[in-house]
């Protein structure tokens, strides 16, 4: 059965809340602990999973999660392995999705990925480097496969550009609120609270935000205004810092219950 992500997020909102949405690649430091990884992070309270599929020009990326990329790619992480790790973590009935850049999928065989992907439960992909205007084959394919489709919106994103990336979207839209590459950031700032207001008012029934989140303020900050708090860099740089992998999955683990406390502080107005 498939659990999607958008659900998940109305279920949060109902209950007074935005949701926690949790980022780790899948095959660091190998593939057994990430998956265990991303099973804590549903064990700490996230409501939503992604799953990382690992690529050699992560361009978008920080430099916490391009090592952790870098070492999976070495150590051999595949697509397959991917799509094995989307099943086991959509087993515990959280929405698995799968964040990839547009390479592998074309690669791949786009309608053979959202069929496997959807054959293992899995909810959708987000795509950062792919905008609705040349997806013409991936909107076509999601659709027939039943998966969600992700897009980015930025700051500097005209309000044509809001209008048709809210529309192309299926489950919500990833609002990356800091220029550049993603990573920790040490505050919030302004821009964010802006730009989900301006992706509503284009149409956007559900806007998730990616800043750099790392603290339980953060995440009560951005969840007073959006609908989900995404946290990719600081999980993957709890796995980093642990001495060994029991430390790991429990820093992780730790990590999630924190952020998740915080989203349940910062209710929106």
């Amino acid at each position: 059965m498939t659990h999607l992500s958008g659900t998940a997020i109305d279920e949060a909102r109902a209950s007074g809340r935005a949701a926690l949405i949790g980022y780790l690649p899948v095959g660091y430091p190998d593939v057994a602990t990430s998956v265990a990884a991303a099973k804590e992070l549903v064990a700490g309270g996230a409501d939503v999973i992604e799953l990382g599929l690992p690529y050699t020009d992560p361009l978008m990326d920080g430099p916490v999660i391009q090592h952790a990329v870098d070492a999976a790619l070495r150590a051999g992480t595949r697509t397959r392995d991917v799509l094995s790790a989307v099943e086991q973590v959509a087993g515990t009935g959280v929405p698995a999705l799968v964040m990839s850049y547009w390479n592998p999928v074309d690669r791949y065989g786009v309608r053979r990925f959202a069929r496997d992907l959807a054959s293992v439960g899995g909810a959708g992909v987000i795509t950062p480097d792919l905008i609705p205007d040349e997806g013409e084959d991936w909107l076509s394919a999601s659709d027939d496969a039943g998966i969600e489709r992700i897009f980015l919106v930025a700051p500097s994103s005209t309000p044509e550009r809001l209008r048709t990336t809210a529309a192309a979207c299926r489950g919500w839209v990833y609002a990356a609120s800091t220029m550049g590459v993603t990573g920790v950031r040490t505050s919030v700032g302004t821009g964010a609270a802006d730009l989900v207001s301006r992706t509503r008012a284009a149409g956007a029934g559900r806007v998730c935000v990616g800043l750099g989140v790392s603290t339980r303020a953060q995440a009560a900050e951005v969840a007073s205004f959006a609908d989900g708090v995404i946290v990719g860099s600081a999980f993957v740089r709890a796995l980093t810092g642990a001495s060994d992998r029991g430390a790991a999955l429990r820093a992780v683990r730790d990590l999630a219950e924190d952020l998740a406390a915080g989203v349940r502080e910062g209710r929106p107005a």
